[in-house]
């Protein structure tokens, strides 16, 4: 219906909204992916081979997924159609792969645009799978998933993955100063207020040119500054999905900068959680895992820290609590580090696993009964407060065992002060 309209020529006073009428005539208007189009990219490569070849589009939203798309199917004049899962059965597919079957008959090939492809289930993306094989079709599919998680095997291995950026603060501007040759005029912006509408954007050009459109209607008296900006226009929500990649991604993002000793990254990312809307009870449990994998008893009280943080959010509740956790992600990230407890359990595990069900030595079983103590069990065990300085130097190892060493305590914080108790301890260890 949508091209009968055009052929009539009646589509020409339809209102478009500013990111269409801005849509890049070519590739080499599209900003912010140069790494794909420019020579040596992976686009640049295809199009001066002149072989197109099917590709999955993975980036954030307004980062040009759908344009490139297009644009490629003009380059290498071929039928453009475009589906959004979201919308679209298998019979639809079937009927869009037979029409491209018959386009091939006369010469004319296909790209077909699968807009949010991680949407299909897994039956439906084996559907394509043949005609990719045949060059019935040119796949471009576009997803803001990680295709690992999202696509089949099977479609990825007849898919090069290619990843957009989301565009920087250069990329908005441009898309700002071509909204203002296309209007004619500057916006009634502050310089200050210009850059918070760049970020406000948060990467997509798309919701960009829709705020600029906004800003363009209004005619104030005098330029909006920051604060008046914000009253006009609706505020992006931050870009963060709890149950998807970005929500495992800032996590480790958060728990690698305190393990890297930058409290301020480390609030960064706990802001951007929190702003997300994510759990605080979730952040904080990686937080506790934090001070006794990164930690540990180079600074016992990192540990306490982060259990009070979560006592603290229990009683007070959001978002009075959430200042427990941001001082202990502050306590963790400015501690000494070690992961000497932690690479000690990871060592004893894999020893246990080697050695198996090897019995303790008998000096160090009980012997509840008579015919365990006729068996030997706990002859010869010293009771170690007993002995001259509570240490008797028992060996506490399995018999058929070497003694091993697992717990190497680091240089740092408290540990050195156990490092010493060990020396001394091994000391008379070695002397009995």
């Amino acid at each position: 219906m949508t091209d009968l309209f055009g052929a009539a020529g009646m589509d020409k006073d339809v209102p478009r909204p500013l990111a269409d009428r801005l849509r890049p005539k070519t590739l080499g208007e599209v900003v912010g992916q140069n790494h794909l189009l420019s020579p040596e990219g992976p686009l640049g490569r295809m199009i001066a081979a002149g072989r197109p070849a099917s590709i999955i589009l993975w980036g954030p939203p307004g980062t040009g997924k759908t344009t490139i798309a297009r644009l490629l199917s003009t380059v290498f004049k071929l039928h453009f159609e475009q589906l959004s899962a979201v919308f679209t059965g298998v019979a639809e597919l079937k009927k869009t792969f037979e029409a491209a079957r018959l386009r091939r008959r006369i010469g004319q090939g296909t790209l077909l645009f699968i807009d949010e492809i991680h949407r299909f289930n897994r039956s439906q993306q084996d559907s394509f799978l043949p005609v990719m094989e045949d060059g019935t079709i040119t796949l471009v599919g576009a997803t803001t998933e990680n295709p690992s998680f999202e696509l089949n095997g099977a479609v990825l291995s007849r898919a090069q993955v290619l990843v957009l950026r989301r565009l920087d603060d250069g990329d908005l501007e441009t898309l700002l100063q071509r909204a203002e040759d296309h209007f004619g005029r500057k916006l009634p912006l502050t310089d200050d207020a210009r850059a918070s509408l760049r970020a406000m954007a948060d990467g997509d050009g798309r919701y960009l040119l829709n705020l600029t459109e906004e800003v363009a209607a209004m005619k104030p008296p005098a330029p909006l500054d920051t604060a008046a900006l914000v009253a006009a226009v609706q505020k992006r929500a931050p870009l963060y999905d709890k149950s998807r990649e970005e929500h495992y991604n800032l996590i480790s993002a958060l728990h690698k900068s305190i393990r890297g000793s930058d409290p301020d990254a480390a609030l960064y990312w706990l802001a951007r959680m929190l702003a997300g809307g994510e759990s605080p009870l979730y952040i904080v449990r990686r937080v506790v895992r934090a001070a006794v994998e990164d930690i540990g008893l180079a600074d016992p009280q990192a540990l306490v820290q982060a259990l009070a943080a979560k006592d603290v959010f229990d009683f007070l509740g959001s978002p009075e609590g959430e200042l427990a956790i941001a001082q202990a992600v502050v306590y963790l990230a400015t501690a000494p580090k070690s992961n000497a407890v932690y690479a000690a359990y990871n060592e004893s595990r894999a020893s246990a696993a080697k050695y198996g069900s090897l019995t303790p030595p008998a000096h160090i079983l009980n012997a509840p009964t008579r015919l365990m103590q006729d068996l030997g069990y706990g002859a010869g065990y010293q009771y170690d407060h007993a002995t001259e300085g509570a240490f008797s130097g028992q060996n506490y190892f399995p018999d058929d065992m070497e003694r091993e060493n697992f717990y190497r305590p680091s240089p740092r914080g408290f540990e050195k002060e156990i490092e010493k108790r060990l020396a001394y301890w091994s000391k008379l260890r070695g002397k009995t």
